[in-house]
């Protein structure tokens, strides 16, 4: 780990300040990806601006009848508090479903968003990789791809999105609050925070540099039965192979509403409303929901290893949403 200076503000306007001053520097919160990266010399930041005293731990109904998420919240928190336990179950369920329980107390909401992919060959320094060292090449595209994405995928990178929090984060539909270096306030879908590989893959969002997420924000819970099953290699401390996050309510027998996002299969979380649209009037059947799959997979592509995950996908796809309409079906 090369030296740093380390910063703690006392304040937002300080810690933006900081990042003013300093081009290179980076906020760190509970750091259980950050300081991982910095040991083994992917992350090389000069300046650590620790937010851990700032006031964005709290969250709050809003006046909408949603939650406000405070970035500094931690993971365990969220899927402990009451609130989120019975309106938002997926979020809780996705969360219970990611790291361990150790990492769980320590991770923040604002950081899980930001955490970056677990591929092999980003990890390992000896590697070319697009998203470590631009233009240096994709050493995933013909090496061991299990846990890539088959979704999203570029010639420069095939890398997964890690996160199960973000994948429940986006079927609720959450938006990300951030201010900006000069102090500015924006707001923030999933879909615009997150930006797909191109030929430019160690970009992975549109926040700009010195950019602090201060609050996730959750409008009012959803009508309908929600969901997230996960599969993985192992029953813990296991990222996504596939992961389904899942809300569908019905009326009079057919399917009135339908929400789905994916891990595991993208190069970022990962949602198709066009194919959420298919569900819309139906009655639930088998057959319906392999054609929605068939349709989130229409431009899935497998890089050898992790050809599995396309059947795989489809087969986690039918047996969510069956378990999402049991009750309509009978």
């Amino acid at each position: 780990m090369i030296a740093f200076d380390y910063l703690r503000p006392d304040s937002a306007d300080a810690a933006l300040a900081a990042a003013r001053e300093r081009p290179d520097a980076r906020f760190i919160a509970g750091g259980t990806n950050l300081l991982d990266l910095m040991k083994l010399g992917i992350e090389r930041p000069r300046n650590l601006v620790d937010i851990g005293a700032l006031e964005l731990a709290g969250i709050q109904e809003t006046p909408e009848g949603g939650l406000r998420i405070g970035a500094l919240v931690t993971n365990a928190s969220v899927a402990a508090d009451p609130r989120v336990r019975t309106h938002y179950p997926v979020l809780s369920r996705a969360i219970l479903a990611g790291a361990s329980a150790q990492l769980r107390n320590k991770a923040t909401t604002g950081g899980n968003l930001l955490q970056r992919t677990r591929c092999f060959f980003f990890y390992d320094t000896a590697s070319p990789c697009n998203k470590r060292d631009p233009g240096a090449g994709c050493s995933a595209k013909g090496g061991f791809n299990r846990i890539m994405a088959i979704l999203g995928t570029s010639p420069e990178c095939i890398a997964s999105h890690p996160s199960d929090m973000a994948v429940a984060m986006r079927v609720l539909d959450a938006r990300v609050e951030t201010r900006t270096r000069s102090g500015a306030q924006r707001t923030l879908t999933l879909d615009e925070l997150y930006r797909l590989p191109g030929d430019t893959p160690h970009l992975e969002t549109h926040l700009e540099p010195g950019e602090l997420i201060t609050a996730v924000t959750l409008p009012p819970p959803p009508v309908g039965r929600q969901s997230y099953r996960k599969v993985r290699d192992r029953a813990s401390y296991a990222f996504a192979l596939v992961s389904v996050a899942g809300i569908v309510s019905a009326e009079e027998g057919r399917i009135a509403a339908a929400a789905l996002a994916f891990g595991g299969i993208g190069t970022m979380p990962w949602r198709d409303r066009g194919a959420e649209r298919l569900l819309l009037g139906k009655a639930p059947d088998p057959a319906l929901f392999g054609q929605v799959a068939d349709a989130v997979l229409a431009g899935a592509e497998g890089s050898g290893a992790n050809d599995f995950k396309i059947p795989l996908f489809r087969r986690t796809l039918v047996r969510c949403l069956k378990d999402l309409t049991q009750e309509v079906a009978r």
